[in-house]
């Protein structure tokens, strides 16, 4: 096990950057420049489009004028299925995570990674729906494997099979692992619920819901996304009411360890700042998978002909996943006061670390939450992250299926489905080996891989967004100027 974590750690600091290499900043992450600089050339190269259209595509999103268009679900159905998989445990235990190893200058960069990604989400919409493919069982695929293949050639065939290989390893370790084995944490802390219990229930109910396909995983997404979206939101903003004096502190520790400055110090540390960017980018593509490449391949099911018009709609998941939930998250915890100084991180010339004893991911979430609201919080964390990690489990059992389609064909759609209920299973009983001594440390392993598995994932996706760049700006172009764009 301790050879898997070190060749595991060794990957991770190759795509995101070493510890070594942000204290020295010698070493640029590839995937992290990667997905800013194509966020960023994107959003440009568009004109600042997904930006100053968030109006008009939320006006979009309610709309029914491609009600009668080729497709498997509706486009609202689409982002709430790409939605499920967004909004999960990155959105509770995710952001305490980045905050509490990146310091509260993380969120800032989670902003930013948010803001420029919906550019590159807007284009992975447009090209899921431009190159997408209809299956000899009549179902509408796509994703970053098809308009790479279809968009870019026969002789980039191995880069869609690449990223088809890495969505269905990181389905298995993000998706459904993962999300599996924080649903069981959660629930034995609060409830005493036995992982191996929570790891049956939860591997029936996928079953139940996965066995139907997209129509089926899109009709439970409807209905879960915005009721659980909602609730947490509510609860959320309670508590920064509550904790309202602090806000404005909140605030300003956000904006000034996002560029190395520490409280009562004028002085900037640069490792303090490539810290914070690096975790608040991480868990920034884990929560809103920006870039990523995950969220196209349900874009590429919807009702649409209109290539760009979906893509606007695919743009508002990164919105509501990160400047909204996300964000909630991080105003609890910043101002609930949980973060003593002592846990703030810091930086040595040799390491950077976090104090022992501090808490991160979801009990310190749990902490802030029952700080404003004693004998609630923990309550509304608990079912968050069961609610919000089991729709994570539905949306990703989809990715990895048409990934699995792409690289062995519809034959092999049901045994892949079974090793999904079979891996959420294992994710969630793996709690008891970690109780008994036989693994240690899982939460982390967990973590590790998927920050590993979402890197790797994205980089073939963000060469064929920049290669297709122009294409979408034309296409973008032409659906603006026409006169018959409703209130474009």
């Amino acid at each position: 096990m301790d050879g898997f974590v070190q060749i595991l750690e060794t990957v991770n600091g190759l795509v995101w950057g070493s510890a070594d290499s942000l204290i020295g900043a010698i070493d640029y992450p590839p995937v992290l420049l990667l997905l800013l600089g194509t966020g960023l050339y994107l959003t440009v190269r568009l004109g600042f489009m997904p930006i100053l259209k968030i109006p008009y595509a939320f006006g979009q999103l309610f709309s029914h004028q491609h009600d009668k268009d080729e497709g498997d679900v509706s486009p609202f159905g689409a982002l709430m299925t790409a939605l499920s998989s967004t909004i999960g445990t990155g959105n509770i235990a995710g952001v305490a995570v980045a905050i509490a190893i990146g310091g509260p200058g993380a969120v800032f960069w989670m902003w930013m990674t948010a803001l420029v990604g919906m550019a590159s989400k807007f284009c992975e919409g447009v090209l899921a729906v431009k190159f997408r493919e209809v299956d000899e069982e009549g179902r509408h695929v796509g994703g970053p494997m098809y308009y790479i293949k279809n968009g870019m050639g026969a002789k980039w065939a191995w880069l869609a099979g690449m990223f088809a290989v890495f969505g269905v390893l990181a389905a298995w370790g993000t998706g459904a692992s993962i999300q599996a084995n924080s649903i069981a944490d959660a629930l034995n802390a609060n409830y005493g619920v036995a992982p191996w219990v929570s790891g049956l229930v939860l591997a029936g109910a996928a079953a139940a819901v996965i066995l139907g396909g997209i129509t089926r995983i899109a009709a439970v997404a409807e209905k879960l996304v915005p009721a659980m979206a909602i609730g947490y939101l509510i609860a959320g903003l309670i508590v920064v009411a509550i904790n309202a004096p602090e806000v404005p502190n909140a605030f300003m520790r956000i904006i000034t360890n996002a560029f190395g400055f520490r409280e009562a110090s004028t002085g900037i540390t640069v490792g303090l700042l490539l810290l914070a960017m690096q975790k608040g980018v991480a868990r920034g593509i884990f929560s809103n998978e920006a870039g990523q490449g995950s969220a196209p391949i349900a874009h590429a099911a919807a009702r649409n002909n209109d290539p760009v018009n979906q893509g606007i709609v695919a743009m508002l998941g990164t919105f509501i996943d990160t400047i909204i939930v996300c964000s909630i998250t991080a105003f609890v915890i910043l101002t609930s006061g949980m973060i003593p100084e002592m846990c703030e991180p810091f930086v040595r010339p040799d390491l950077v670390m976090l104090p022992e004893g501090c808490e991160t991911g979801a009990p310190l979430t749990v902490m802030a939450f029952e700080q404003a609201l004693p004998g609630i919080g923990s309550h509304i964390v608990a079912i968050g992250l069961a609610v919000f990690g089991f729709t994570t489990i539905l949306g990703w059992s989809y990715y990895g299926e048409r990934c699995c389609e792409y690289l062995f064909g519809v034959k092999s759609i049901f045994a892949f489905k079974i090793s999904w209920i079979v891996v959420v299973f294992g994710g969630a009983f793996v709690l008891m080996l970690e109780e008994g001594g036989a693994v240690t440390d899982v939460v982390s392993l967990f973590w590790l891989l998927a920050d590993t598995l979402t890197g790797l994932m994205a980089a073939p996706n963000l060469v064929a967004l920049l290669v297709m760049s122009p294409l979408v700006a034309a296409m973008t172009k032409a659906y603006f100027d026409r006169k018959d764009t409703p209130d474009a």
